[in-house]
């Protein structure tokens, strides 16, 4: 079960598309995150964080965007979970194997 949040979608979005407004514009691109932070009562490495992974989802930055992250996760648990399945399908041949020489 995952940690309950400490900001909501909203604030989060709105502090986003504020950060990244004003690091579009050179007079207030110094200090942007910080200062906004500040005027919202957010911790400024979340909205650093915010921030970059808008740029990433947005293609301006480089990196693996929530939706890349999000696939590769499920598919990281089917992995896990066919793994596991198998190694089920493993351990019952093989007992069916050792039962049906045993019966011979």
């Amino acid at each position: 079960m995952a940690a309950p949040r400490k900001y909501t979608e909203e604030m989060r979005e709105r502090a986003t598309r504020l950060a990244l407004d004003a690091r579009r514009d050179p007079a207030s691109k110094v200090g942007a995150i910080k200062r906004i932070a500040d005027q919202l009562g957010i911790h400024p490495e979340a909205l650093r964080t915010w921030v970059r992974q808008a740029e990433i989802d947005g293609g301006t930055a480089p990196g693996t965007t929530t939706a890349d992250a999000q696939r590769i996760a499920d598919l990281e648990r089917e992995v896990r979970d066919l793994r596991r399945a198998n190694e089920i399908l493993k351990a019952a041949s093989a007992f069916s194997r050792r039962r049906s020489s045993t019966a011979s």
